[in-house]
């Protein structure tokens, strides 16, 4: 198996082929394995797109970055979607233990929606957006170089602060299980 000479020293097998390569269709690229600082030769997603230089290094942190951010903006997004969607409602009243052995009737109100709608369409349409993304993401800090680790911690960390803030929060006041 050949590595490039800048990361493993090169080893070569006469029988070695690009067919019989063992690197999982890599080419000359080596997969790490622990946290390193580096931009010569990280490579990112696809097989073509390969960071070389400090600058290439520059523009991929700022895109992660803003990825992991538009994904942690996505799942509010789509609960708030969810909330100004929901049409079925339904009230249900169910006795419960008062002070003093007497009983209270507490109402629960249950909504959804209808599985042929736009709505849900949109939902789902959303959803597999953010599944692609947050596996993108997980590949990203899968490559193990430090740089793109810290922009997607980063960018969900300031996604989070930007966004989550709008997420309200109920509080069933009337809850008996704490």
């Amino acid at each position: 198996m050949a590595y490039n000479s800048t990361t493993i020293p090169h080893h070569h097998h006469p029988t070695t082929s690009a067919s019989h390569s063992h690197g999982g269709g890599m080419g000359n690229m080596m997969m790490h394995m622990t946290f390193y600082f580096g931009f010569k030769n990280v490579e990112l997603l696809f097989s073509g797109l390969v960071i070389n230089t400090a600058g290439e290094m520059a523009g991929a942190f700022v895109a992660v970055f803003l990825l992991a951010m538009f994904y942690e903006g996505l799942k509010i997004a789509r609960e708030s979607l969810l909330r100004k969607s929901q049409v079925s409602i339904r009230y249900n009243s169910m006795p419960v233990p008062g002070p003093n052995g007497t009983i209270l009737m507490e109402t629960h109100k249950t909504v959804g929606q209808q599985m042929l709608s736009f709505p849900h369409l949109l939902q789902t349409v959303l959803h597999i957006i953010q599944v692609v993304i947050s596996y993108f993401l997980m590949l990203i800090f899968m490559t193990y170089n430090g740089y793109l680790c810290i922009a997607v911690a980063a960018g969900a960390g300031t996604g989070y602060f930007l966004f989550s803030w709008k997420k309200a929060v109920v509080v069933d006041i009337t809850e008996h299980c704490h």
